[in-house]
């Protein structure tokens, strides 16, 4: 029976993206490519609707059938919702920034109420239990995950590439920790979803997510992640290490470009990932390289700190070095006249 859930979730998913590439087409919901885009061609965008409605319809299922509390059902669903909503108004016209960052932290505030908080952190042993001021790092995290989705939602298959690795690999290790659960399920439904979408958008994209698909995706993983580590809180850092190298690259071209006093919210092609798309001359290297870094080294990682091999934090520490070198090494959040230079230098 739980297979035909995502056979659902996939055939939905595949389905709705074609019907809404047709839409976009119609509508001329176009990206057209400009100075900061990592495209070469015109190409509709909002095909991310397709995984909201999918995944939601299979929230709603789970909820009715027992297999989905009420309040993880509503955690999600409000919080992915408006989130998801926020992001298609964005995709139809411009929403101000500010404007979008009340609104996501609101969705954070509604997700962590229904979640219960922050669950209590766990490094070396010790168990930390940050009350009101864990609540306010937790709604911070969870806006920052969302934003920082989208971000990296720049070049054809890389944003779902990353969710379908980062929920199979956290559902496996979810079931190894808290075993005869259901809390592996939602990560793969949501894992079926984005396949469905990511068969129209996998290099060279016949259709892009657009802002409500990916800022959807980032809170959904967030929230995912607090959600399973309230059954075993080893486990919010198995999702953080699955993750890290959307967070790293986002986090390291965020902190380069606020030193520099640039406007962080504006769009750019300083990501690493971008850098290493240009010098390669084609999305997919890049795209397959993050799903091979996913696969072979940070679900081993993550699988150490699952079986308690290795502590929580130093299983962080550990995935995350040689990442960090990485986005340095590929100019994340280097000026764009920078990057450039570095591009003939490459090709001399």
């Amino acid at each position: 029976m739980i297979s035909w859930f995502f056979l659902l979730a996939f055939v939905a998913s595949w389905a709705l993206t074609g019907f809404l590439r047709r839409y976009a087409l119609a509508q001329n919901l176009i990206d057209i490519p400009n100075e900061r885009s990592s495209h070469s061609l015109p190409t509709p965008r909002g095909g991310g609707v397709a995984i909201v409605l999918s995944f939601l319809a299979m929230l709603l299922v789970l909820n009715r059938i027992g297999w989905l509390s009420n309040p993880s059902y509503l955690a999600l669903l409000g919080a992915g919702g408006v989130v998801a909503l926020t992001g298609f108004l964005d995709d139809h016209g411009h929403i101000a920034a500010r404007w979008r960052l009340l609104v996501h932290f609101a969705a954070a505030v509604w997700g962590l109420y229904w979640l219960g908080g922050l669950p209590p952190l766990i490094a070396f042993g010790a168990v930390l239990d940050l009350g009101w001021l864990g609540g306010v790092g937790a709604a911070f995290y969870l806006v920052w995950l969302l934003n920082l989705y989208n971000f990296m939602d720049g070049i054809d298959g890389l944003a779902g590439v990353e969710a379908i690795t980062v929920c199979s690999s956290a559902a496996l290790w979810i079931e190894l920790a808290v075993p005869n659960s259901n809390a592996w399920l939602l990560p793969l439904l949501l894992a079926a979803a984005v396949l469905g979408f990511l068969v129209w958008n996998f290099p060279p994209a016949r259709i892009f997510m657009g802002d409500a698909g990916s800022s959807f995706l980032g809170i959904m993983l967030a929230l995912l992640s607090l959600q399973s580590a309230w059954l075993a809180p080893r486990l919010l850092w198995v999702w953080l290490i699955l993750l890290a190298v959307f967070i790293v690259d986002a986090s390291v071209t965020l902190c380069r470009r606020v030193v520099r006093g640039e406007k962080f919210y504006q769009a750019h092609r300083n990501h690493a990932y971008q850098y290493a798309s240009r010098c390669l001359g084609a999305h997919r290297p890049v795209t397959l390289a993050v799903c091979a870094i996913n696969v072979l080294w940070l679900t081993p990682v993550a699988g150490l700190v699952t079986l308690e091999i290795i502590d929580g934090l130093v299983g962080f520490i550990v995935a995350y070095l040689p990442l960090v070198w990485l986005a340095y090494r590929y100019q994340a959040g280097d000026r764009q006249a920078q990057a450039l230079r570095s591009e003939i230098d490459l090709l001399k």
